[in-house]
């Protein structure tokens, strides 16, 4: 028998998540904070719930796609909330990049009344997301992973239990690090051609295949070239997982130097008023910084 099934946040990436839940014969209840963002999904047989609280009572596993850690902790604490509906037994997946340790705070809130959390947050863009190909990252409970795994292969492909509560968390913002550390080190190194009288795409052509070689050199790579940032992830999504590494590294006491630095070409970006360009957009002010306008020698 399958699981019944429940979606909550429908946005860019919330939504195709949940229509390939569908796809996979999954019955599916969901609900957003714009009804019209769940008019796509009733019209391919999901149902339409007016709170958290009432998908929660529909399923036995209730995924969340939402922005930030405030809005977690609103649609499983808040009025209306998860909490509300959900029954002894069920599985809370958060899906959203938020705070590893809020996740812990959340995950022993639900486990006082018998619901299990898992944190999956996940890599690969909206692309990915409509595709079905995500990279999920999740922590929590082997037993409660194993239990929902059916239906994150409903939706990625390289799925991976990365530990407790918490952990899925704490590997989506590694990943972060390194995409933001990269992006910037892509950048420079274009710089450092164009300046020289070298053709940035050739040596882009050349890095591919050695070392130097990435999915950001790659894709990102080719964006700064084409100075088309269209978002594939956007730069004030990317400000917010850089937040919560950063913050991560306070808490603990360590030092995260680069990241720190990555994040500071993130925040100018959003300042200037582009937190919807893709984040590889950092380039335009590595571009500024070092005199070049883009396409400029």
């Amino acid at each position: 028998m399958k699981e019944r099934v429940g979606f909550v946040g429908l946005g860019i990436m919330g939504r195709p998540m949940a229509l390939n839940l569908l796809r996979a014969g999954h019955e599916l209840a969901v609900h957003a904070r714009r009804v019209e963002m769940m008019t796509p999904l009733v019209e391919a047989g999901a149902v339409a719930c007016d709170s958290p609280a009432e998908v929660a009572a529909q399923a036995d596993i209730v995924f969340i796609m939402v922005s930030d850690t405030p809005d977690v902790e609103q649609v499983i604490l808040g009025e209306g909330g998860i909490l509300e509906g959900i029954r002894k037994g069920s599985v809370v997946v958060d899906m959203s990049t938020i705070s590893p340790s809020a996740t812990r705070t959340l995950a022993n809130r639900l486990r006082e009344h018998g619901v299990e959390m898992l944190d999956a947050p996940v890599s690969g863009g909206e692309r990915g997301a409509i595709d079905g190909t995500l990279s999920i990252m999740a922590g929590g409970a082997v037993e409660a992973f194993e239990r929902v795994r059916p239906l994150f292969e409903a939706m990625g492909r390289n799925i991976v239990h990365i530990g407790g509560n918490g952990a899925g968390q704490v590997a989506k913002a590694c990943n972060q690090v390194v995409i933001a550390q990269t992006l910037v080190g892509v950048g420079e190194a274009f710089i450092l051609a164009r300046a020289s009288g070298v053709d940035p795409a050739r040596v882009r052509a050349a890095l591919l295949g050695g070392f130097a070689g990435s999915r950001v050199l790659e894709v990102h790579g080719q964006r700064m070239l084409d100075d088309d940032y269209t978002p594939g992830f956007k730069t004030a999504l990317h400000q917010k997982d850089m937040r919560i590494a950063v913050q991560a590294a306070h808490e603990l006491g360590i030092a995260l130097p680069g990241a720190a630095q990555a994040a500071q070409y993130i925040n100018a970006l959003v300042g200037r008023g582009l937190g919807e360009l893709d984040s590889a957009a950092v380039f335009r002010l590595q571009e500024e910084l070092s005199g070049q306008g883009h396409g400029e020698g």
